[in-house]
This record gives C-alpha cells, sequence and structure tokens, in this order.
C-alpha cells in the first residue's frame, strides 16, 4: 500500500545496529518487492529469520486446465465448492491465465500447525463468510464479512476463524496490487475523487513478538509447487517494522459508490489495479437520476477483457435469476447484457442493494477441472426469449 507506516520499536537509521537489551543485535531484513525498485519495509527480528532446519516434500498445486480456449459464457455455482477443514486444502481455482488465479475457498477451521507464504503472488481474499483475525509477522488484521484482505507475495501469514461457516473469494496476483492510479495525485495520496480514503484502510495492529525456538513448518508456493519448510525460530518474532509494503484490509462497505445522471461505466466501480486485470465492487448505491434514464447497463462487448462477476448479496438487477455465491464469466470477444426484461422492470427504480466483486482480465481465462463441477448448464443461452 503506498503510504508510510510504522509498528513497534525500530532504530533511528536504518541499516544501522540495534541491539536487544541484552546487548546482542536485532536482525533486520528487507521485506520488498520488484527487485529493490518496488515497496518494500524493514523488519527487525528477535532471531535470524533464515535457519531452516529441515526441508520436506514437494507437492504440485497447479490448477488442471478443462478449457483453454473459451468464448462461451458460462454462470458457476460457487457454493457448491465443498468445505473443507484445512484451508489451503479448501482452495480450489476456478479461472486462471499467466496473471491472477481466482479461487473458492470454504475452510472450516484455522492455520495451527503450519505457517503459509505466497512467494508468487500478492492475494486479495475477500470475506463473502465468517469472521476471525489474520495473523502476520508484521501485525494482526481483525476481518468480517465484506472485507477484502490484501496480503502482499512473500508474506508469513495464519487465518484464525472464529467459527467453521467461511467463505471466501481469492484472487492471486502475480503482480502487486495497486490502488488505482487515477485515483492517487503526484504524491500517492488518494484524491477527492476517489470513492474511498486513507482512512478506511485498516492496517496491522500492533502484536507482541514471539520469541520461541522449536520446529516451524512453514508452506511455501512458488512455481505452483507447494514447498514444505521446517524453521528453528517462530516466524512472528518481528519487534518492529516501517515501510510501504505490508498488509491490509479494506471493506466493500467503505466503497462510496459514484453515480450520475445516466448509468455509469464499469470503471467507477474499480477498487484495485494489477498488471493486465482490475477488481472492482459494486454496492448498494442510488439509481441515475435522469428522468428517462434506463439503469440496468446496456449491452456491451467485451472485445478485450473476460469479465468475472462474483455475486455477493442483495438482488442483481441485471440478471433473471442469481443466488449468493455465483460466478458469471462473459469471455472477451462477444456482447453481453441484461437478462430479457431486465431492462424495463429496472425504469424507475430508485436504489440496487446489490453487492459482488468483479475481475476483469485482459487476457483469456482457463477454466478448471474443479470449475466444471460447479457449473449451471444453459447459461448461454439464457438470453434466448422464450
Amino acid at each position: 500500500m503506498p503510504f508510510y507506516h510504522q509498528l513497534g520499536d525500530i532504530p533511528k537509521k536504518r541499516h544501522t545496529i540495534f541491539k536487544k537489551p541484552d546487548g546482542n543485535l536485532y536482525y533486520e531484513q528487507l521485506f520488498g518487492t520488484e527487485g529493490f525498485s518496488g515497496m518494500a519495509s524493514l523488519l527487525y527480528h528477535v532471531h535470524r529469520p533464515t535457519i531452516v532446519k529441515s526441508i520436506g516434500d514437494v507437492h504440485k498445486v497447479a490448477p488442471e486446465i478443462a478449457v483453454d480456449h473459451n468464448l462461451k459464457s458460462y454462470m458457476f455455482a460457487g457454493m457448491k465448492a465443498k468445505p473443507a477443514d484445512d484451508y489451503l486444502e479448501s482452495r480450489i481455482p476456478v479461472l486462471v491465465n499467466n496473471d491472477c488465479y481466482i479461487e473458492l475457498a470454504a475452510p472450516r477451521k484455522s492455520m495451527t500447525d503450519y505457517f503459509y507464504k505466497n512467494a508468487d503472488a500478492d492475494e486479495v481474499v475477500f470475506i463473502h463468510k465468517g469472521k476471525g483475525v489474520l495473523h502476520t509477522l508484521l501485525g494482526k488484521i481483525k476481518f468480517a464479512y465484506g472485507d477484502y484482505l490484501v496480503v502482499p507475495r512473500g508474506m508469513i501469514y495464519q487465518m484464525e476463524f472464529f467459527g467453521e461457516d467461511n467463505r471466501l473469494f481469492i484472487v492471486q496476483s502475480f503482480s502487486p496490487i495497486y490502488t488505482p492510479k487515477r485515483y492517487r495525485n503526484h504524491f500517492g495520496q488518494l484524491g477527492e475523487h476517489s470513492p474511498f480514503c486513507e482512512r478506511d484502510i485498516r492496517r496491522p495492529e500492533y502484536a507482541a513478538p514471539v520469541d520461541q525456538k522449536g520446529d516451524f513448518l512453514i508452506k511455501i508456493r512458488k512455481q505452483d509447487r507447494l514447498h514444505h519448510y521446517t524453521y528453528g525460530t517462530h516466524p512472528f518474532d518481528v519487534v518492529g517494522w516501517d515501510g510501504y509494503n505490508y498488509p491490509y484490509a479494506f471493506s466493500i462497505h467503505d466503497f462510496e459508490p459514484l453515480t450520475g445522471r445516466i448509468h455509469q461505466p464499469p470503471p467507477v466501480h474499480q477498487t484495485f489495479e494489477a498488471a493486465n486485470f482490475v477488481i472492482c465492487s459494486f454496492c448498494p448505491r442510488l439509481y441515475d437520476y435522469h428522468p428517462e434514464s434506463i439503469p440496468a447497463p446496456y449491452n456491451h462487448s467485451n472485445i478485450d477483457s473476460d469479465e468475472v462477476l462474483y455475486y455477493v448479496d442483495g438482488d442483481f438487477m441485471s440478471r433473471n435469476h442469481v443466488e449468493q455465491g455465483y460466478i458469471s464469466l462473459h469471455p472477451a470477444g462477444i456482447p453481453h447484457g441484461p437478462h430479457p426484461g431486465a431492462a424495463e422492470r429496472s425504469i424507475g427504480k430508485q436504489e440496487t442493494s446489490e453487492l459482488a466483486v468483479m475481475v476483469d482480465t485482459f487476457k483469456p481465462l482457463k477454466i478448471t477441472r474443479q470449475a466444471l463441477d460447479l457449473v449451471e448448464e444453459g447459461y448461454w443461452k439464457s438470453w434466448v426469449e422464450e
């Protein structure tokens, strides 16, 4: 996130002596992206963060592709994704390309016997159901329904859930996740025209360092492999840190929709951006106020992007039938728009209660084998008037 934050104890100058109470040194670590040119933070550990005691199994976790070259609209029933006790085992890829993986997860249990690090991708974890705490080496973040958790690549973390009914919509991004550039001024501050501001972004809370030696399993995802590393010290032994690279939370309920006299295009809903895709938030809002406006979206051709919409809650006015957790895919190259009768029904309506997350990719998405188990058959012909 492009603004400065600090937690805990740090020395006055970077790369200088920083002593523990017993006179020994704390161990400094640069946690950065894009070589030494991207966002970075400096961490100070009780123990060296490099003590590997053993290296275990390596498992393939690459998505299994079922449909490679797709030009058909799909609807997936996301709530049919089966829950699993383990956080990582519950995650199933649905739509993927070289820029992002779009996943569903329904974990029942907290992560207690291992830690996780995604060394390939930033993760945006949308909380559809459930609440808990994201524990990281930079602090903790409480989360609940409607939160986006943005976890930078390389961040070691554990998810603690307060119950077993949890539903997550996850986007792995193989480029850094940023707030949209057009929302920010020359200095990086979110401007007055932005639908959210820095006050809405929840940064980590301080968590006391864990000074423990032993065997600590960290599962590391790298190049679609899951590596099992056992470290000799607890990874959450950071006494302090500062910088720009850290996890944060943003609630979809804090997104302030931009409206107008006539229907506004999807970019007004943009929340995050990455290389070759964007993430948008469709939130409850007043409808267009031109006396002859049609609130439902107009038909449009996705010539350059695949459009994915994850339906969270409310009545989505452009669809004749949609349920919580449904995922629609409208691929680049063919037009799509409101279902028959939806535009007519929308005329005269004052507001919408819809809540959804959209991912627009600028390269085609592939459909996984697991996704085929969730397909609602016949969606592609649901625009045929009977």
